[in-house]
This record gives C-alpha cells, sequence and structure tokens, in this order.
C-alpha cells in the first residue's frame, strides 16, 4: 500500500474531506446555537379575518409554549403544530418561521353546532367532534343534540342539515337528531314533537317518510292543537301519534308492521 501513491493520494484526500466537513458541521452546529436564534416570539393569529373568540394567550402560555422544544434552526415545526392542535377550540394549526427567532401559528377554530353523544363533547360546523368547555360553546349559538355511533359525526350532520331544510317548510327545526346503534334516525322538533322515521331501506326512504309527514301535518294540528307528543312514521301505509296530557297513548295506524 505504501508503495502505491496513488491510493495514498485517495485516502489521505478522503481522510482530508472527512475532516473538513465535521470542521464545517461543527461550524454550523456553532452558529445555530446562538443566542440571536433563541426564539423570543410566537405571533397567534386566526386563519380568518375574523379574531380568534376562544384561544386566547394565556390557553396558548399554559398549553402549547411548555411543549415547544429548540431554537429558530431546530424546532420541529410538526411538534410546535402538534402542541397548538392540543389546545381547546383548535381545529387545525399551521407554523412558519420567521427570521431570525420568531415563529407565525395561524390557527383556525372550532366553529361548535351541538353537543355529541350527550358526554360532554361538542360537534362543530364541519361535523368535527371535541373537547372544550360547554359554557362558552353555549354562549355563542343555541346547542343542538346529535346522536350516533362512533364514526357515524359527518353522516348524522348530513342528515341534520337535510332534516332542518325538509322541515323547515313547515317552520320548524331538530333539536336533536339521534343515530341509533340499530341504524334507525329519530329527532325532536323544537316545538317538543319526537318523530320516529326508523332504518333505511335506500337512499329516498327517509325523506319520502318526512314528505309523508309535512304532506299531513297541518291536518294534524287542526285536530290536536298542540297535544301530539311524537310521530312514528314507521309504518308503511301510515303513522301512529302519541298524544300528551292524556292517559295512556292514542294511535292512529293503516298497517301494522314497521321498518
Amino acid at each position: 500500500m505504501w508503495h502505491d501513491v496513488k491510493m495514498m493520494n485517495n485516502t489521505a484526500n478522503a481522510l482530508f474531506g472527512l475532516v473538513l466537513l465535521a470542521l464545517m458541521a461543527s461550524g454550523v452546529w456553532w452558529v445555530i446555537q446562538r443566542p440571536m436564534f433563541t426564539l423570543h416570539s410566537i405571533r397567534v393569529v386566526g386563519a380568518t379575518s375574523q379574531s380568534l373568540r376562544h384561544v386566547d394567550a394565556v390557553t396558548i402560555r399554559n398549553a402549547a409554549v411548555p411543549k415547544i422544544r429548540g431554537n429558530f434552526f431546530t424546532a420541529n415545526l410538526d411538534a410546535v403544530r402538534g402542541a397548538f392542535e392540543s389546545v381547546p377550540w383548535v381545529r387545525k394549526a399551521s407554523v412558519q418561521r420567521e427570521w431570525p427567532n420568531k415563529l407565525t401559528v395561524t390557527l383556525d377554530e372550532h366553529v361548535a353546532l351541538g353537543t355529541w353523544g350527550g358526554d360532554g363533547r361538542l360537534i362543530s360546523v364541519a361535523g368535527d367532534v371535541f373537547t372544550a368547555n360547554l359554557a362558552e360553546a353555549e354562549d355563542d349559538t343555541d346547542l343542538i343534540a346529535l346522536n350516533g355511533p362512533d364514526g357515524s359525526e359527518k353522516e348524522v350532520l348530513s342528515q341534520y342539515l337535510a332534516l332542518k331544510e325538509w322541515f323547515g317548510k313547515i317552520n320548524l327545526v331538530p333539536e336533536s337528531v339521534t343515530y341509533s346503534n340499530r341504524y334507525a334516525w329519530s329527532l325532536k322538533l323544537n316545538n317538543g314533537m319526537q318523530v320516529e322515521l326508523g332504518r333505511l331501506q335506500d337512499g329516498a326512504t327517509l325523506k319520502m317518510r318526512v314528505d309523508k309527514l309535512l304532506m299531513i301535518y297541518p291536518q294534524l294540528i287542526a285536530s290536536a292543537q298542540d297535544s301530539i307528543e311524537s310521530i312514528d312514521m314507521r309504518y308503511p301505509n301510515g303513522l301512529a301519534m302519541k298524544y300528551a296530557h292524556s292517559v295512556g297513548s292514542k294511535k292512529q295506524t293503516k298497517a301494522s308492521g314497521k321498518t
């Protein structure tokens, strides 16, 4: 080997290159650790032109900032994003570096629509389930109650919006919509009336049952006034009604089979 001048030159060049790379890496590491790159501020802005309603400086300081590690160069932006998305009311966060020692965090807040599942969780207008202060949500809007199996949140939300549109034709609004574990739909309207719609045989079943109720509803109200407690639309050729303020329940049906 010692008589092979070419191999010796190649070896020396390789060693020199390694030493040079090590020196450069050490120099870069020394530079990025300078105090000027220590994070001095984190600017938080809303994703829309409106100001953030529920996320404030105190919450961020207590819930997100302690989880942030590193400086301008070494901070893991995915970890920073995760820290902010763990803050109540934050739906989504995006993070950018701002030279030389700042981060800019853009937050998208949840907009509460109602409660989900009856255990204190909330559901947003986008169909996301989240946990936050229920009293704050109630200050924003009149919460509806949505219920369904885990994973059905967006389906229930979509059906609620359709039901809201359909019953709006008779000036009624769903206050709660439930999709049971047996895949049956029911709702309670803002006049206190419970409506059982049952399971769906196809995509048009639910609307057909609602349309049938809407068609006869004026007659029902004319004869029963405000005494209808519930209506069961699961009968293929009729319906069943239960009256409030009466002993027992009174039913009117044209068929006994339910679906």
